[in-house]
């Protein structure tokens, strides 16, 4: 692996929108375009630019999630990234970005990551433009469609689209200059260039990208999912049909933990428990790791590590029911589930139904079956010391 040098240029991409307009049911970012988030799309084509530092700043509690997704569209670039929370308004958001800068940050570019298709040489293009000298830039697009001045319904004038253009991001700005904008700004802009000007400053514009459209609207993301769908994917001996994707996962607890033994989603009144971060349900989190595998999403220290206190002493619901939403998000559903316990105790066989009924009704109905073994005595399983689960899962393309 190669030393990158430390970068003088910084990345904040906003990520932290709810998305609203869209109505996808989760942050805009997360929303999937094709096996991949928006998210991702975004920080593929930031990290195919010159090295840069990159600030993803992501909805308070999805930090994990941005995690993820910035770290597989990294690759070996991996120790440029940083993830923060954000606030609750966009200049919130971008605030919390540059208390993250470097030292050595010089110029600093503010992206959407809803404009998930910018590609690479519109950030060259922006970066040179500083390097040059400027104090401020935007990419620009030619406005080409005929702007009218209304008056209510009635059409009144039309504006000249000559002296009009579109501003697209990413927005750059010499770091020193941006950072005293933004302690100046005393009210909301409609973007970061529009801070910048308020605090007197000028901006420049460099050429933007038609592809780099900003998703706002369901229109916006059926044109954006049709613009990725020719990536290569595999290919299927069955034609056209999407491929499911097998994960598997595996779990150990040690017997030690305080309060009841919960395995499988169920309570078992008289056992002893097992030691974890949550409630130990050692088949629970390898059903987690089995599905975060199959769709490529990490696995379940990626998402529900000790950092995540919420996570603290929560049981297989919470677990399953995230997971479920990753997936959703991702693009995929759950096929099946089959799952083995490898444990002295307690005795499955009188709750094997229930056990099953309860971890499907947490994967949205998806068939869950569960099978145990006592290993004959042999291992830490077969002492008693210990519980062991291992689990296969499908998943399949939601659409």
């Amino acid at each position: 692996m190669s030393i990158i040098p430390v970068p003088r240029v910084a990345v904040i991409v906003v990520a932290a929108g709810s998305g609203t307009r869209l109505d996808a049911g989760v942050p805009k970012a997360f929303v999937g375009l094709d096996d991949h988030t928006i998210l991702r799309h975004c920080l593929r084509g930031i990290f195919a630019a010159p090295p840069m530092q990159v600030i993803v700043v992501a909805p308070s509690g999805r930090e994990g999630d941005a995690l993820t997704d910035a770290e597989e569209a990294a690759g070996e670039r991996r120790d440029l990234l940083t993830v923060v929370a954000g606030g609750a308004t966009r200049q919130a958001s971008v605030a919390a970005g540059l208390a993250a800068l470097w030292g050595d940050i010089e110029y600093v570019l503010v992206h959407d990551a809803a404009r998930a298709l910018t590609p690479p040489d519109v950030f060259e293009r922006v970066i040179g433009a500083l390097e040059a000298g400027a104090a401020g830039v935007v990419p620009v697009m030619p406005v080409v469609d005929t702007i009218r001045q209304m008056d209510g319904d009635a059409i009144v004038g039309v504006v000249d689209r000559s002296s009009l253009t579109a501003a697209q991001t990413p927005q750059g700005f010499a770091r020193s200059i941006l950072e005293s904008a933004y302690t100046a700004a005393d009210r909301e802009y409609t973007d970061d260039a529009a801070v910048v000007a308020a605090a007197g400053h000028a901006i420049t514009t460099v050429p933007g990208d038609a592809i780099a459209f900003k998703i706002t609207t369901p229109a916006d993301l059926d044109r954006a999912r049709a613009l990725v769908s020719p990536l290569p994917r595999a290919s299927s001996p069955l034609g056209n049909l999407p491929l499911p994707r097998v994960g598997i996962g595996t779990d150990v607890h040690a017997v030690g933990g305080d309060g009841s033994l919960w395995l499988a989603g169920l309570e078992w009144p008289g056992e002893q428990a097992l030691s974890g971060h949550s409630d130990g349900d050692a088949v629970a989190h390898a059903i987690v790791d089995a599905l975060l595998a199959a769709a490529g999403l990490g696995d379940i220290g990626t998402h529900f590590g000790t950092d995540r206190p919420e996570y603290d002493g929560a049981h297989a619901e919470a677990f399953l029911g995230r997971t479920l939403a990753l997936l959703g998000e991702a693009g995929y559903r759950v096929g099946n589930v089959s799952v083995q316990v490898q444990a002295r105790r307690p005795r499955f066989a009188g709750r094997r139904a229930e056990a099953e009924a309860v971890l499907s009704r947490a994967l949205g109905g998806a068939p869950v079956s569960v099978s145990a073994t006592t290993t004959d005595g042999l291992g830490f399983t077969g002492t008693g010391e210990g519980v062991a689960a291992f689990a296969v899962a499908l998943v399949v393309p939601a659409r």
